[in-house]
């Protein structure tokens, strides 16, 4: 298993934050990631360092910030052996992939189709498309190399200021509008699509999140409660969600004919969405999400 601080494939090329930008800039990598052999021991060694740093500070609020942290260290050693299970994918989920002249390359992120007027946007993590050159395309229901509503451009990506401006773990959403292929057919009109909600109550929810492994052609998915471990965060517990998985949406009410439901999440935020694979976290989606979704659909 993997340890990381980061959801994000990181074979994915980097360039500088944009609030709406069009793809193609390009920059540095913003943050380099290390690698664990055991999440359980990596988990350990943060807890018994922020422990002793505990021991020799008071009880003030910078004491009472680590211990929340070594919390949450300690709950990664005692979170549910549950584990997400691979399975043929839903339409509106779909990958990110990299391109090389003339075919896809490494699938590093995942990606959903919303609702809107043009039924040509997509949501995913921004940290995800954060340090992104070149031509990024989605595959929409993507299994093991099956392509069933074939291969979308993003053309253009929008994320919060706050994120451009700090990278705020509260606002690591992105949007994605879609082109439209020579057909002239919107995306959302092949693959049907979810509900974005903001604003609504979202933890203590049961949601099914659903994910692309980069070490894996298929999606995963789990269905658990969640929780709020800290002000704006969704927290979901299910292993096997490692890198790749970053943007994956946390999905309410699905229905389960249609695998559809309500995005109230997805993988990011606190930690880029967590250092291991079985705690995932997500920004919870606010007031900033919806003027940002507001933006998307008054530029398309």
């Amino acid at each position: 298993m993997l340890l990381r601080t980061g959801r994000r494939d990181r074979r994915h090329p980097g360039v500088r934050d944009e609030e709406t930008a069009p793809i193609g800039d390009s920059g540095p990598r913003k943050r380099a990631r290390r690698i664990f052999r055991s999440p359980s021991r990596a988990a350990l060694v943060t807890a018994l360092a922020v422990g002793a740093v505990v021991t020799l500070v008071p009880a003030s609020g910078a004491a009472s910030d680590i211990a929340s942290g070594l919390v949450r260290a300690v709950r990664q050693l005692t979170v549910p052996s549950r584990s997400g299970q691979a399975f043929a994918g839903t339409p509106a989920v779909g990958a990110l992939f990299t391109t090389s002249p003339g075919r896809l390359g490494q699938h590093f992120c995942t990606a959903s189709v919303i609702h809107s007027p043009g039924g040509d946007l997509a949501i995913t993590a921004a940290h995800c498309v954060t340090g992104t050159s070149g031509t990024i395309e989605f595959v929409p229901g993507y299994d093991n190399g099956n392509k069933p509503y074939g291969v979308w451009t993003v053309t253009k990506v929008y994320v919060d200021h706050a994120w451009a401006s700090s990278s705020s773990p509260d606002d690591d959403f992105a949007f994605l509008r879609i082109g439209l292929p020579a057909s002239g057919v919107p995306i959302e009109d092949e693959t049907g699509a979810e509900q974005l909600a903001t604003g609504a109550p979202a933890s203590r929810q049961m949601v099914q999140v659903i994910g692309y492994p980069n070490a894996s052609n298929q999606p995963v998915t789990c269905q658990d409660w969640l929780r709020e471990p800290m002000a704006g965060q969704l927290e979901f517990d299910c292993g096997g969600y490692t890198d790749g998985t970053s943007g994956g949406p946390f999905l309410s009410e699905v229905d389960q004919a249609t695998g559809q439901g309500m995005v109230i999440g997805v993988i990011g935020g606190y930690q880029q969405g967590g250092f291991t694979p079985q705690v995932s976290y997500s920004a919870m989606l606010g007031a900033n999400a919806a003027a940002l979704y507001k933006t998307a659909v008054a530029d398309g």
